[in-house]
């Protein structure tokens, strides 16, 4: 049963009562006409509860906007959804990408995550390419999507939303890297599946990093919004030789800040007993919330991303394969990810809107029942990072 407008209908019951599910529920195809957008196809979904998103099939089939009647969840930075033709990638001294950084998702990889990094090449067998050099966060945030399909799938009396698409991103003497990505919602449903195939497509023995930059902005994100998470402790914390100066800790969220600098924690994160670990950042005004859920196998590490500054302001909640420390210090551990040709990785994430303050009370206790978080807002930094185990 599909359930609307506080019943449940059988698809007899909602043929009848219009000629379309679009009354109520959708995913439709369009093309933006202005701006920097000029030419980016998206698509929007609608699952008729009042949660509306749109996945940017020439940003690699990222969840750009995200509203839930009509109160905003996810983040629209100064550089709007930039069509990837004016990116430059290389640019900036490698910060070019973040010319193109907005939405609630941005997909980082497929090859590189975080900061600048001059990688080996010696595996790609061609002696003018000396280095691979990367900008921020890699290159599959920008690539376009092969869209292969989108529509409502019915089964018996549900019906579901989905979209899927290829995004490619090779190089002749490099890589050859595919993502498969596949993003369902049931009609109904405030809760949003993902699940990502990435496929070595080449001959070539190459590293492999992935991470998704989750953006929650205003007003879910407002003076007084709390963090929830299950921290088993807190490795790493950037502005560590400065931790209380900006007098913003982990946990609760202040208004917007003057001249803050960014603040990037990572914690170490335990899961429940299916391996799942539940991140949530909400507020107990509106009641609303969110929540991304990943798996621990999948995604080991975990960052929190403050950008508190006024005009930019956004809290990320950032499932990731390595930890913080980079590349480098990846490949140094015997931690990177190498990926034969046929080789893949999987990832199964769902992002849920928690519609009431039940629904954030039940979030709270699935959380606290996995771990209790640190009270203070400014938990004792470890400098333990664990190993990453099953790289190959």
């Amino acid at each position: 049963m599909v359930a609307l407008y506080g019943r449940n209908y059988s698809r007899r019951e909602i043929e009848a009562a219009s000629g379309s599910l679009a009354h109520a529920a959708g995913v439709r195809l369009m093309t933006l006409g202005d701006g920097v957008e000029r030419g980016v196809r998206m698509l929007e979904f609608r699952s008729g509860t009042g949660l509306r998103f749109t996945v940017l099939i020439d940003r690699a089939m990222d969840i750009a906007d995200c509203e839930y009647r009509g109160m905003g969840i996810g983040w629209h930075s100064p550089s709007g959804f930039r069509h990837p033709g004016l990116h430059d990638y290389e640019g900036e001294g490698g910060l070019g990408w973040m010319r193109s950084f907005s939405g609630l998702m941005v997909t980082c990889g497929l090859d590189h995550i975080l900061f600048m990094y001059d990688s080996p090449a010696d595996n790609y067998v061609y002696a003018p390419r000396e280095k691979v050099s990367h900008s921020i966060h890699g290159r599959v945030g920008t690539i376009p999507a092969r869209l292969t399909g989108y529509g409502e799938l019915w089964d018996g009396d549900a019906c579901t939303l989905w979209a899927e698409g290829i995004v490619t991103q090779g190089t002749v003497f490099g890589e050859h890297l595919e993502m498969r990505r596949r993003i369902e919602i049931a009609v109904g449903s405030d809760e949003i599946r993902l699940s990502d195939r990435v496929v070595n497509r080449g001959f070539y023995r190459t590293p492999h990093m992935f991470c998704y930059h989750v953006n929650i902005g205003h007003p879910v994100l407002e003076k007084g919004a709390r963090y929830l998470a299950p921290i088993r402790s807190t490795p790493w914390a950037a502005h560590a030789d400065s931790y209380e100066a900006q007098g913003v800790g982990y946990r609760t969220m202040p208004a917007p800040q003057a001249n803050f600098h960014e603040q990037v924690w990572q914690h170490e994160m335990s899961a429940d007993a299916g391996g799942e670990v539940p991140v949530a950042l909400v507020n107990d005004r509106l009641g609303l919330g969110f929540m991304l859920t990943s798996r621990k196998e999948q995604f080991p590490c975990q960052y929190q991303w403050q950008n508190l500054q006024e005009g930019q302001y956004a809290v990320g909640i950032e499932p990731s394969t390595n930890h913080v420390l980079g590349e480098g210090a990846a490949r140094e551990r015997g931690e990177m990810i190498f990926l034969e040709h046929g080789d893949e990785r999987h990832y199964d994430t769902r992002v849920s809107i928690l519609p009431d303050e039940g629904a954030i009370a039940n979030a709270e206790a699935r959380i606290v029942a996995i771990a209790q978080q640190p009270e203070h807002e400014y938990p004792p930094i470890s400098g333990a990072f664990a190993p990453l185990e099953g790289r190959t």
